[in-house]
């Protein structure tokens, strides 16, 4: 063996290592969503393979069952109670709903606002976008308590509209900062050209700059969506009634027990939804990534 051979073979190795290392906890977490209350808690030893599969955690976590109803439904003991303190649909239904509107919304928003910052020269508006992308760098925890009492003062707490509003503005600044790179590496001449040719400012940015950048376009709503989709803090704190999926998963955890099979269940029913969204927009996405790494 070659010494060429040999260090593609090592590199091989090394990165199915950091593969089996990355993939190796959602695997598990896939495989205890399957496994019957019996195997998860066995104190003898840890079942991998050796049980019986069941989809009971699926049944009540994500089609609405009871937990008396499925056969683990004994041990009522352990775990939260009522009815539908499993059902994890109107969380489900909750996560999508502000996911897809806080997406949108910071997308668009964020496409305005980096193309005027890519091609209109002002002054100070290098220091204005640092100042936009600071407003990421502050942790929600230092804001959430001036910002839970401002929603509750405008009526926005405890509603999806003011979730949706929060999440879109921890959104923006990472958003324009992305979208504003895209712009960046389309050729001011573009817009010139476009413009001599008789078109607006308007329709030189939605008919001819915007097409040109839809993959950055894929890039940044993923990235949206997905800080969106596991975002925690801020849907705590600013609802009571409304829970999403990463607030639902937390009430599974109690004093009397953790209830690992709901838990995984839910969190892979959650995985779904970010999964299907960056395969629809798979080929915008690698183009977006790849975008301006060649320069001319």
């Amino acid at each position: 063996m070659n010494k060429s051979t040999l260090m593609t073979t090592l590199r091989y190795l090394v990165s199915a290592f950091i593969v089996a290392v990355f993939v190796f906890p959602i695997a598990w977490f896939g495989l205890t969503s399957i496994k019957p209350t019996s195997a998860v808690f066995n104190k003898d030893k840890v079942v991998v393979f050796d049980f019986e599969p069941t989809f009971e955690n699926y049944q009540v976590t994500v089609l609405g069952g009871k937990k008396a109803d499925t056969a683990s439904g004994s041990n009522l003991l352990m775990g939260t109670s009522g009815e539908g303190a499993y059902d994890g649909r109107s969380s489900i239904a909750s996560s999508l709903i502000i996911a897809i509107s806080s997406t949108f919304a910071a997308t668009v928003i964020s496409l305005f606002a980096a193309y005027a910052l890519s091609r209109l020269s002002f002054r100070g508006s290098q220091g204005y976008m640092h100042w936009i992308l600071s407003q990421r760098f502050l942790p929600p925890i230092a804001i959430i308590i001036p910002l839970v009492f401002i929603f509750r003062d405008l009526g926005l707490r405890d509603t999806h509209l003011g979730i949706i509003i929060a999440h879109t503005l921890i959104n923006i600044p990472i958003a324009l900062l992305i979208l504003k790179s895209f712009f960046d590496d389309v050729p001011v001449e573009i817009d010139q050209a476009a413009m001599i040719d008789g078109a607006t400012r308007f329709q030189c940015f939605y008919l001819v700059v915007v097409p040109m950048i839809k993959g950055g376009i894929a890039a940044t709503a993923v990235l949206c969506f997905i800080f969106s989709w596991t975002e925690f803090l801020l849907s705590l704190f600013l609802t009571n009634s409304i829970r999403t999926i990463p607030v639902k998963i937390t009430t599974f955890v109690t004093s009397t027990g953790s209830e690992w099979g709901y838990i995984s269940a839910l969190g892979t029913a959650a995985i779904i939804p970010g999964f299907i969204f960056i395969l629809l927009v798979q080929n915008h996405l690698v183009r977006g990534l790849t975008m301006g790494a060649i320069k001319d």
